[in-house]
């Protein structure tokens, strides 16, 4: 049986691999990338999207408010009761889009999880297929 020797030198060997493993980190790189980037291209139509809605819930409320506090006060409720118990309401759901924002909008979900998971698997990868050696 005959074995085929590998004419290169094992520094040629090595070099091929480094630059393999440097390819492969430039790709993860160039993946983390494209990952944060559709990441903030979604935050940035969430955020659109919060914006109109915030506008959108300004005006209506202006008009819904001016028409309960004037319900209130034909029903014959102090005026300035009226305007208090409105304006209460009104803080209640301003606080709660506010919090359904804001949790939408978590830093954590524009961190490029996919490429960090898979540089850690290479990177474990490459250490065993190293300590097999």
């Amino acid at each position: 049986m005959q074995t085929s020797k590998d004419p290169r030198s094992t520094g040629s060997l090595l070099s091929d691999v480094l630059n393999s493993i440097g390819n492969l980190l430039r790709q993860e790189v160039d993946l983390a990338r494209a990952e944060v980037d559709e990441n903030l291209k979604r935050a940035a139509r969430a955020l659109a999207l919060i914006v109109v809605g915030l506008v959108l819930l300004f005006i209506a409320l202006t008009v819904l408010v001016t028409t309960a506090v004037s319900a209130l006060v034909l029903a014959g409720v102090a005026e300035i009761l009226a305007t208090l118990i409105i304006g209460v309401i009104t803080l209640v759901a301003a606080v709660i889009f506010a919090v359904i924002g804001v949790k939408r909008l978590k830093l954590s979900s524009l961190a490029p999880s996919r490429a960090a998971r898979n540089i850690k698997r290479d990177a474990a990868m490459m250490k065993e297929a190293y300590n097999d050696r």
